[in-house]
């Protein structure tokens, strides 16, 4: 390897901090998914067919 001891060690560090990111995301993922599932369980919110929603979309951009 070309890079220096502190130089990998450095790039270890990023490495492991992207990680980190990419596990609170889930966890932020998770949760909302959580919330909505009890919501629609609860009847708070009502489900919308996706044909419903895109024929919305395509008449509101036409």
């Amino acid at each position: 390897m070309q890079l220096t001891r502190a130089e990998r060690a450095r790039l270890a560090e990023r490495l492991i901090a992207s990680l980190d990111e990419d596990v609170e995301i889930e966890q932020v993922w998770a949760e909302e998914v959580r919330r909505r599932v009890e919501e629609l369980q609860s009847g708070a919110v009502q489900s919308i067919p996706g044909e419903q929603v895109f024929a919305e979309l395509k008449d509101l951009f036409r």
